[in-house]
């Protein structure tokens, strides 16, 4: 079976149809599908959806037109140049206001040690007295309207380098996943794998002090990974070795080795939901996609 990947989305007003005739000089196969409001092209696989994108940014500059194929078939090719950080950010603002909140509850609660204000994020309020935490009960919480706690404790980080590892692979998959099914669509993961998470870590440990982003960190990798292999993308392609580095290091965690070796205490539930939640995810709307290719 054919799989295609999308190389383009432009939106429903451009007219493609010169740029395709191009396509078809080249002998580059195609096809164009609409999906929430926009254009987009499909090629035959991950190179093509690379080489197409090249060959719009000569036809969008002016340097390709369909009256001279032979000045097309002269230039050569050049590579697709990533875009700016700033344009990342621009072309992320979900993935990027989910940063920004990380690293303001990180200053907010001093990376953990302020137990003042870490207890406005954590799943269950507490009170320190003397040596002790007093948790207050799940219950007494939503009573008292405190919703927020439900996913709020994956913006609480517990030292610098879990801050910057979580901040670095929500970079890294949040923004692939916000380019291809939108910021709403991460958003909705994002806030459902911090739920499930969330919600899984406490029926574990019970009433303890847990955070970080790393169970959304796992969903989102999921997501991307059996979206992948169901229906290919450039977008979900992940660098070699990524899913696999992260499934030893999830072995790790809950073989024990990670807590052995002083990493302190790891957030297992809330690690293997969130992966589970991102598979089911990656999976649904990968099926549904590559139907509506078909």
């Amino acid at each position: 079976m054919m799989k295609w990947s999308s190389a383009l989305r432009v939106p429903l007003e451009s007219n493609l149809a010169p740029f395709l005739q191009i396509l078809t000089q080249q002998g580059l196969g195609h096809r164009v599908t609409e999906e929430s409001g926009e254009q987009v092209l499909w090629v035959r696989g991950v190179a093509e959806a690379e080489q197409v994108r090249a060959i719009y940014l000569q036809f969008q500059s002016g340097q390709l037109h369909l009256d001279s194929p032979v000045q097309l078939a002269a230039q050569p090719i050049r590579g697709y140049q990533a875009p700016s950080f700033v344009q990342q950010l621009r072309r992320s603002p979900l993935t990027a206001s989910v940063l920004l909140a990380c690293l303001v509850v990180a200053l907010i609660t001093h990376l953990g040690d302020n137990l003042d204000t870490v207890r406005w994020f954590t799943f269950n309020d507490f009170r320190i007295q003397g040596d002790y935490a007093y948790f207050m009960t799940l219950e007494s919480g939503l009573e008292q309207g405190q919703w927020w706690r439900l996913v709020s404790p994956m913006l609480l980080h517990f030292g610098f380098l879990h801050l910057a590892m979580n901040m670095m692979w929500y970079w890294e998959l949040g923004r692939r996943i916000e380019y291809q099914q939108g910021w709403l669509f991460l958003l909705a993961l994002t806030l459902v794998s911090a739920l499930v998470s969330n919600v899984s870590q406490f029926m574990m440990s019970d009433a303890s002090l847990f955070g970080g982003l790393s169970g959304v960190l796992y969903a989102v990798l999921g997501h991307c990974w059996i979206y992948q292999r169901i229906h290919p993308q450039a977008s979900y392609a992940l660098p070699s070795g990524v899913v696999a580095m992260m499934l030893i290091w999830l072995l790790l965690c809950l073989f024990g080795v990670i807590t052995a070796l002083g990493f302190g205490q790891i957030a297992n539930a809330a690690h293997v939901s969130g992966l589970l939640i991102g598979c089911l995810s990656g999976g649904i709307f990968a099926i549904v996609a590559r139907r509506r290719a078909a």
